[in-house]
């Protein structure tokens, strides 16, 4: 809606991972590294972990559309709350391996002769584990196991695990020591710094066709950074609707006036505040409150007049829309009629 406007030729804020608009920070890029690295071991566990929002998705979409090794056939695993069994069928499913019969060993066996069969073509498979956090400690032991398949002392699959910090919680837990020992890297991803926030803005804008480096002023970089504490998916949401408003405003370039309307806006919104803090934990105390029914009143009351406040701002972006939507038929209108008018004019001549 806003790329014409700001000269975009698509939206530089989507939240699809895209490699092409990935912008690695110093952790970011030390996280790639640690997947290349692993790529070139073709053995052992890399773990990569972070906040939720941080990248690691992206990170891994990254790495898949920069592998240029036909050598590799990679499988990705995004439903991960599986069974040890549900597991090797996922496998199974995703690296499109036929086999027969219905037992735990019949799927091992057929999991097995793939590998073997990529491994004759001078081939190896590669699994990467989105949202790892989710696997049981049973179905990570059998991830460690699918890697003992071997031939000629060579590992035939590798593993790359992905996920929130929970992740890093099983993998220390007693029972997990032969795991641990698999693993050659890891990394843990953080939020971006004021700075980085910049960059990454900046990087997206321009990657979306946007050259004016004057868009968002210095103040802008470090409000943005507040309100969603350097977060990337978090700035993606609240800089794709800041740059909505901006188009709505008919505004040139960003201010933190424009930033604190927006926010204000989000903030109504029943979704959550933008700027709660990643780490914050509800207290049991607080968790155990009990409220009186005259409080509960006052909550939906709250709630009611939030609900008004959303309609209300809705009700006036639409109004805004309209307006500029008569205002571009008012210039193609006007367009037109000189168009033919410059025409009535040759024939005359």
């Amino acid at each position: 809606m806003y790329e014409s406007y700001y000269g975009f030729k698509e939206r530089p804020f989507q939240l699809s991972p895209d490699p092409r608009f990935f912008f690695a920070t110093k952790h970011h890029q030390r996280a790639l590294s640690y997947l290349q690295y692993g790529l070139e071991q073709k053995e052992g566990f890399i773990v990569i972990t972070g906040p939720i929002g941080t990248g690691k998705t992206t990170i891994a979409r990254n790495m898949l559309s920069q592998i240029s090794d036909s050598d590799i056939v990679a499988a990705q695993l995004v439903t991960t709350k599986l069974s040890p069994d549900e597991l090797l069928e996922l496998v199974i499913a995703e690296f499109k391996i036929s086999y027969e019969g219905e037992s735990k060993a019949d799927m091992l066996k057929a999991i097995e002769s793939f590998l073997i069969s990529l491994h004759e073509q001078g081939k190896r498979a590669l699994l990467l584990v989105d949202e790892a956090q989710n696997l049981p400690a049973e179905t990570v032991e059998e991830l460690r196991m699918l890697s003992n398949f071997q031939l000629d002392n060579q590992p035939l699959i590798q593993s790359f695990l992905l996920g929130q910090e929970e992740l890093k919680a099983i993998i220390q837990a007693p029972n997990m020591e032969q795991f641990r020992q698999r693993i050659i890297a890891s990394a843990h991803l953080k939020p971006l710094s004021v700075e980085e926030v910049k960059n990454y803005i900046n990087h997206r804008i321009h990657q979306a066709g946007h050259e004016d480096e004057e868009l968002f002023s210095e103040k802008a970089f470090e409000l943005i950074h507040e309100k969603t504490l350097g977060v990337p998916r978090k700035i993606n949401i609240f800089v794709d609707r800041i740059l909505l408003y901006g188009f709505l405003e008919e505004l040139e370039s960003i201010d933190i006036n424009a930033i604190n309307n927006v926010a204000e806006e989000m903030g109504a919104e029943l979704t959550g505040s933008l700027n709660s803090n990643i780490e914050d934990v509800t207290s049991d105390e607080n968790s155990q409150r009990v409220v009186n029914s005259t409080e509960n009143v006052e909550n939906i009351k709250d709630v009611l007049r939030e609900i008004e406040d959303i309609l209300e701002t809705s009700i006036k972006q639409k109004v805004k829309m309209a307006r500029y939507v008569d205002k571009l038929l008012k210039q193609k209108n006007k367009q037109f009629a000189e168009s033919n008018i410059n025409t009535d004019k040759k024939v005359e001549d």
